[in-house]
């Protein structure tokens, strides 16, 4: 809620507006408000937000402030009004002054989409913009990607070697225009430029592919099936055409990318549902300023080539997000690859310089511009599951906007919480707000470690971030974690290590605003792998947890992963381990020896896989949901020799599952589980029969999207039996019945939804990630909340 003072009666006030409200056109909106309710005074930006001061009429003044709120511009987010009397200055007519510095508490609005305004002058043969790639005002544009300091003003962005023209200045100076201190306003006159150029240096005409300009030229060789390198909002990214089966091959060898599904754009919706379903919500998503790449289910007639998104049933599609991809779209009817510019793993490519030797060797041709980049930003990935859009990946569009932290948190000290190892992000905690990074990638990749260094100092300095605790995740070994034990002891800090299942909770519950005194939540973290209070790996959780503590009251059938880390990347480990800690060789080979699975299995180097699980060695037990997945996939025959990218086989598995199955089907048909308890009386889901069903299935030929949605609701259904286990009366939870679910694998749609509605219809309160991914995306925020909740708690037993 926001903090609102007492409106006073007055006749002059100050008001101090804090939020998103730089950047986004806020000070002209108070002009105009101020001058329509006949008020005199200032308004001005500053560290802390927008500054103003008014004086007139006590009852206009109230007007003034309620339309502050209802009149705000669209891209604005107001988080607190604080007014306080003052004394009435000698002011002539309401006026804009110029910004103060200070300390940065203000947020940085995310990139914006072109909005409906601009995207229309762009196209007008008569607007002096008419065809101008770098077209923007208030309402859209660069901002994270372009701004180097605050306060958000051009000196302090990327912009700042581009002098106005008289008519850009006139623009820029008058309050009653859109582009009022829009920052990077600019056009052809004045402005930055984009160019099409042969990466190897070679001389080319682009006037032979066009009759309009380089931006087009760029369209005519997407449709001659050209590899086109693009400098985007963020970043490179490399594009070619979606329907040629040739262009889509040729980009997956020279970028090593053999599986992992491509991002797609379109010129508009008309074209996107030409290939996929889009609901209203989805449209909705899809248009909105942040524009992210959202999933949806592809239409069986698609003509977008196999090869952009192998073995699934959505594609990822998004609209144009810059004048430049709109005007490069004018004339391509079909939808194009866009994807980041970069070998597979590497981080996308900002910097001009790089651009022949990291690029030149997938893209022929290269769409680049000199409006230089401030930092890389990834596309946003968004689904809407449950009936609600939620976020897979967070980056441009909504990175860095600040979260709001729910009541309690207000006197928290600042943390920086460091985020996990696979889809890493960074968080800054301050003032009752938290700063998530933009998605920085997985750390197991040298380039993008540099990349995640150079963004935390990057943060810091930005937002004059002065950190009293730090935060990392317990696993020794994850690069995050070793810088931030690193820098505790160079800083003098005060480290809080925090368990990988219950950042993922913790994430879930600030997500959802609940309350820092707010009783426990059962909380559901399923991923791959996290390490355990225990010192083992866990994956398959279940904690009774709130922001301070949790405890672990059930967990998933703890399982060998053989070869260690080599069992993520080879499912039929995975299965073979889960048959062998069920049945054992002798049971499996009897009773299943007519499966082509048994015949695999049979040809693996058995002998020493069974001796590295008698001995433990490069086998630890996991009881981890998402191997688990694996398990099943592999021996459904669903990549079971070797993944491409992570959470392959279960992705594919997913997308397999029988709608029909999963809608109509009887739940006794459903795959049983059990739930007994493990030597230490904790409660776990035991997958003997529904081990013995599914093999039973592959006799018998049952359809793979049968068995994928038979294992689908039996998961489900034993998830919601063990809530119900842990939350009846005298259990561990006994009277809980708030739900949280976490963890990569609540990215799965169809058990998602399953476990959500069954949880519903029991009579729990669900709670699912709607601003922050449930996958390893959002640990820097569950991070941030704990090490916070920790302080605050040693604050309040020092009396302080």
């Amino acid at each position: 809620m926001s903090a609102v003072m007492q409106p006073v009666a007055a006749q002059a006030e100050r008001i101090r507006v804090q939020g998103l409200v730089q950047g986004v056109g806020f000070r002209p909106t108070v002009w105009r408000l101020a001058r329509r309710e006949g008020l005199r005074g200032w308004v001005r930006n500053d560290g802390d937000g927008v500054d103003l001061h008014v004086q007139g009429d006590a009852a206009a003044i109230e007007r003034f402030a309620r339309a502050l709120r209802d009149e705000m511009p669209a891209l604005a987010r107001i988080d607190r009004v604080i007014r306080r009397p003052a004394v009435p200055e000698d002011a002539g007519d309401f006026r804009i002054v110029d910004s103060e510095g200070g300390a940065a508490r203000t947020g940085v609005v995310p990139d914006a989409a072109t909005c409906t305004d601009c995207r229309a002058e762009i196209f007008d043969p008569f607007a002096r913009r008419y065809r101008y790639p770098f077209t923007n005002c208030t309402h859209c544009g660069p901002r994270l990607s372009i701004v180097e300091a605050i306060p958000y003003d051009r000196a302090h962005t990327t912009m700042r070697g581009f002098a106005l023209c008289d008519d850009c200045r006139d623009e820029y100076t008058s309050p009653q225009d859109r582009r009022f201190h829009a920052q990077p306003v600019a056009c052809h006159a004045c402005g930055p430029r984009a160019r099409l150029l042969r990466t190897d240096g070679a001389a080319m005409a682009a006037d032979m592919l066009t009759m309009l300009d380089d931006v087009d030229a760029a369209c005519t060789l997407l449709q001659r099936g050209e590899i086109v390198a693009i400098k985007g909002l963020g970043g490179y990214q490399f594009a070619c055409d979606a329907t040629r089966a040739d262009a889509v091959a040729r980009l997956r060898d020279r970028k090593r990318r053999p599986r992992k599904p491509f991002a797609l754009m379109a010129r508009d919706l008309d074209v996107i549902r030409r290939h996929c379903a889009v609901s209203d919500d989805e449209a909705a998503l899809l248009a909105s300023p942040a524009a992210p790449v959202v999933l949806l289910v592809a239409d069986g007639a698609r003509r977008v080539d196999d090869g952009v998104a192998p073995g699934l049933r959505t594609l990822g599609f998004m609209l144009p997000n810059t004048p430049l991809h709109h005007l490069m779209l004018r004339r391509m009817d079909r939808p194009i690859v866009l994807t980041s510019g970069n070998l597979a793993d590497e981080p996308q490519c900002i910097d001009d310089a790089e651009v022949g030797a990291r690029l030149g060797r997938i893209a022929d041709y290269v769409l680049t511009h000199d409006r230089p980049i401030a930092r890389r930003v990834d596309d946003s990935v968004a689904r809407i599951v449950d009936g609600v859009p939620r976020l897979l990946r967070r980056a441009r569009g909504y990175a860095p906007a600040p979260l709001r932290l729910p009541a309690g948190f207000e006197r928290a000290p600042a943390v920086l919480a460091y985020g996990g190892e696979l889809k890493n992000t960074f968080c800054l905690l301050r003032a009752g707000e938290a700063i998530v990074s933009h998605h920085v990638g997985d750390l197991d990749n040298p380039r993008t470690q540099e990349d995640y260094r150079r963004a935390l100092a990057d943060y810091e300095q930005l937002f004059e971030h002065r950190a009293e605790w730090l935060a990392v995740d317990l696993h020794p070994d994850y690069r995050s974690s070793r810088l931030g034990r690193e820098q505790a002891a160079a800083r003098g800090l005060p480290l809080a290590t925090v368990q990988h299942h219950h950042a993922h909770v913790a994430a879930c519950l600030a997500d959802n605003e609940v309350a820092l005194a707010a009783p426990p939540v059962l909380g559901i973290a399923l991923d791959g792998l996290g390490y355990g209070d225990d010192d083992a790996l866990w994956g398959g959780e279940f904690l009774l947890a709130d922001y301070r503590a949790a405890r672990r009251l059930g967990t998933f059938k703890p399982v060998a992963l053989i070869g260690g880390d080599r069992a993520m990347r080879e499912p039929w480990r995975n299965t073979y381990a889960h048959l062998m800690a069920e049945m054992g060789w002798a049971r499996f080979a009897n009773d299943y020896a007519e499966l082509e699975l048994h015949r695999f299995l049979a040809a693996q180097s058995r002998a020493l896989i069974d001796g590295m699980l008698a001995s433990g060695t490069q086998a630890p037990p996991a009881s981890s949901c998402g191997r688990l997945f694996d398990a099943v996939a592999g021996a459904a025959g669903i990549c079971r020799e070797r993944t491409q990218y992570e959470g392959q086989a279960a992705i594919e598995f997913e997308a397999l599952a029988d709608a029909g199955t999963l809608a109509d089907a009887d739940d006794t048909l459903a795959y049983p589980f059990a739930v007994p308890r493990l030597k230490s009386g904790l409660p776990y889901i035991e997958p003997l029969a529904m081990w013995q069903a599914l093999l039973g299935d592959l006799i018998l030929g049952t359809p793979v999207p049968v068995i994928s949605a038979r294992f689908h609701k039996g998961l489900a259904k034993v998830i919601v039996a063990m809530v119900r286990q842990l939350c009846a009366d005298g259990a561990p939870a006994g009277g809980v019945r708030r739900v949280a679910l976490s963890g990569g694998v609540f990215q799965n749609r169809v058990l998602h939804e399953q476990v959500a509605a069954r949880l519903r219809a029991a009579g729990f309160d669900v709670l699912a990630h709607r601003q922050v991914p449930a996958n390893d995306g959002g640990l820097s925020l569950g991070q941030a909340v704990i090490a916070a909740a920790r302080a605050l708690s040693a604050a309040e037993r020092r009396g302080e």
